[in-house]
């Protein structure tokens, strides 16, 4: 990590603007960072969030906390709740039907659930799990949701216009598979072989890259795609890793006096969901601070093969 960088100042109380009248998708928005980014926005009079999780009733609860938490003597926005599991096609392409049938625009779609070197495994439509679960099911819902966020880009005038995507990538991207960073052989089997930290690393990889190359296709004056690092954060993320490095399995035993909280953790991905100094294709690790990407980070080509790989696995998902 840059630590020799210095990181931008955020407050979210002080530096997330008014959010009047817009509309905010958080996936796994029922715990941890995404739950905080819903209690963050709600707190700036957005009129509306969705509240993505794959289990409702989980997704209720976290609901009913962050209401508990806002004033009583102002408005407060519309949670709405998504059920969503990232790891069947056809639940995001459910949600994002949706999404498109209950509301008229999407202003931030912060692409915030994942898992991490959890046990070799495959999604429910033949997926390595976490490649399909972190990445392509977050393409999926971006995809699908890409008329209602141009509808939503053609509406305001420039420099007005301000829609954005956010994907949670990972400093982690690093653990991605050597030379080639993603071994597209792998991406239909478990990828045992490749470890659980190079599955994660190769999910993360792909999502930075996936940025990269939809930023050069989107205009620049009207919407801002970005991925970000939050951070070591104290979440529930490493509850099923296995086969962890040594020093990320120390880490997790000592989380509670390492590691950052929340509340703190979550300034990465608001500052780049509203701040005016974010540059859309960009990687950002906390807070802020740009040129992190290793080189297959930065690889164009890759980013071009990645993306063309994923349009031919998604075709059959759309407009049906």
């Amino acid at each position: 990590m840059n630590f020799c960088k210095k990181s931008v100042s955020f407050n979210a109380a002080r530096d997330i603007p008014p959010l009047d009248g817009k509309v905010i998708l958080v996936t796994g928005g029922n715990i941890g960072l995404g739950k905080q980014c819903v209690l963050e926005y709600a707190r700036h009079n957005p009129a509306q969030i969705w509240l993505a999780a794959r289990n409702l009733d989980k997704a209720r609860a976290a609901a009913d906390e962050i209401n508990a938490q806002l004033p009583k003597d102002k408005p407060s926005p519309t949670i709405k709740l998504l059920q969503l599991d990232l790891s069947s096609l056809e639940s995001v392409q459910t949600a994002a039907r949706t999404v498109q049938a209950e509301s008229t625009r999407l202003d931030i779609l912060m692409l915030n659930a994942g898992v991490m070197a959890v046990p070799p495994g495959l999604t429910r439509d033949g997926y390595e799990l976490q490649f399909g679960t972190n990445y392509l099911g977050h393409a999926l819902l971006a995809k699908l949701l890409h008329p209602l966020l141009e509808r939503t880009a053609a509406a305001a005038t420039v420099p007005e216009a301000d829609v954005r995507i956010i994907m949670l990538s990972s400093h982690g991207h690093v653990y991605a598979p050597k030379p080639e960073g993603i071994r597209f052989e792998t991406l239909r089997t478990t990828a045992d072989a490749l470890g659980p930290y190079g599955r994660y690393g190769q999910s993360k990889l792909a999502m930075i890259l996936w940025v990269r190359h939809m930023a050069r296709l989107l205009d620049p004056q009207r919407f801002t795609v970005v991925a970000i690092h939050p951070g070591i954060v104290r979440t529930n993320l490493m509850n099923n890793a296995t086969g962890s490095p040594l020093a990320v399995r120390v880490l997790g035993k000592v989380a509670s006096h390492l590691v950052t909280p929340v509340d703190q953790g979550v300034k990465n991905q608001l500052w780049a969901s509203v701040s005016r100094e974010v540059q859309s294709g960009e990687y950002y690790e906390p807070v802020g601070i740009a040129g992190c990407a290793t080189e297959l980070g930065r690889d164009d080509a890759l980013a071009e093969r990645l993306w063309e790989w994923t349009e031919n696995e998604l075709a059959r998902f759309v407009g049906t």
